[in-house]
């Protein structure tokens, strides 16, 4: 690989550090909505909690999903200065021949990266998807590397990329519920780039295109984000929404038309804004409790939480949501500040909501003799 793969992959793997999968799935209280989809899931990004999935966990065809992927390595290059939005391209006799959908792209006709961006987000360009991969990664070979180590590092484990554009292999599977994590880790990490996936239209080479999600047309709550076809998929969507304050993701693979895939993404949000709640149970920062340690300096170790934890839950179980502390028994001294050591555990009843883990407040040093018999 070349220098400039390495150093992305540095990037990549320094930002994901602290990403946690979505938490199990809530207990079934509730009748899941009827969906026309092989494989959904319904998560609420804040919290990662899943609120009603089938087969999620199932590697199947993801078709045009597969540019998520290709979109969050664009804007992790456009982080780290790899890429500027007003920077031109060339774009190769491979990308104007990817075939498929596209923006039509031609050699020696301009093009930035800005541009590339809705082509690919927005009209789902094909050969939008292979410009970019090349400028990233100078070819699409070494691209599809970075997605599958990228896959790994984000906890994508149901995940394997032959291609930046989704185009079918037997081995080019995703599962629904890889894909939502996907979708949170791009709003979680680059909310500046949210607009680009909710634009009606995009013109390039005179030549107008809509928006392939029909739900950005229709729900005025709706936000974004992708969709996706082949005869191996069905149809695919991926749908964010925002109401009254609260987001969630919907991710509908494998229905059988375009009109299937867009109705059960609806009633999937539906569903989840009628019924669930989402609430900030503690805040970034926030002391949650200590430890007590005779070699400790001090005696009493402070934990809290690096950022907010959220829970969602049916509106009628917020109230019965109870934390469980789980810490080492054995404590190795001194500490850092910022150390993880033992997890902050929410429970609904017998369901085990999220796990984060507990960071220490203040560094801790080794108490000397003296101070460990005085703690004592």
């Amino acid at each position: 690989m070349s220098r400039n793969i390495v150093c992305m992959l540095s990037a990549i793997f320094l930002s994901v550090t602290s990403i946690q999968a979505p938490a199990t799935t809530l207990a079934q209280t509730l009748a899941s909505p009827y969906v026309r989809a092989k494989n959904y899931v319904l998560i609420d990004p804040s919290s990662g909690q899943i609120l009603t999935s089938q087969a999620a966990n199932q590697p199947v065809p993801p078709a045009s999903l597969t540019k998520l992927m290709t979109a969050y390595l664009t804007f992790m290059a456009l982080k780290q200065g790899q890429l500027r939005l007003d920077q031109q391209v060339i774009v190769s006799v491979e990308a104007w021949k990817a075939g498929g959908s596209t923006m039509f792209l031609q050699p020696r006709l301009p093009v930035t990266v800005d541009q590339l961006i809705q082509g690919l987000v927005v009209v789902s360009g094909n050969d939008a998807a292979v410009a970019l991969a090349q400028a990233i990664a100078g070819n699409t070979s070494s691209f599809v590397q970075v997605m599958n180590i990228t896959a790994k590092r984000l906890g994508m484990n149901q995940s394997h990329f032959d291609s930046v554009n989704g185009l079918p292999t037997p081995t080019h599977l995703i599962s629904a519920g890889d894909i939502a994590l996907l979708t949170r880790e791009i709003m979680r990490q680059f909310p500046q780039h949210l607009h680009y996936f909710g634009e009606h239209t995009f013109t390039y080479n005179k030549v107008t295109q809509p928006n392939w999600n029909p739900l950005v047309f229709t729900d005025n709550t709706v936000t974004g984000m992708k969709t996706g076809h082949t005869d191996e998929a069905g149809y695919c969507l991926v749908v964010t929404a925002t109401r009254t304050g609260s987001s969630l993701i919907a991710v509908v693979l494998g229905s059988p038309t375009r009109g299937d895939s867009a109705s059960a993404a609806e009633a999937l949000l539906d569903f989840g804004y009628r019924f669930f709640k989402t609430r900030l149970v503690y805040h970034a920062g926030q002391r949650i409790s200590t430890i007590s340690n005779n070699w400790a300096s001090p005696g009493q170790i402070l934990m809290g939480v690096k950022d907010d934890i959220w829970a969602t839950v049916p509106a009628s179980h917020y109230a019965s949501i109870k934390a469980k502390i789980d810490t080492p028994t054995d404590i190795k001294l001194p500490i850092s500040k910022g150390q993880a050591l033992g997890s902050l555990i929410l429970i609904d009843g017998s369901d085990e909501l999220s796990r984060t883990p507990l960071v220490v407040v203040d560094p801790v040093q080794k108490a000397s003799w003296i101070k460990h018999l005085w703690n004592v």
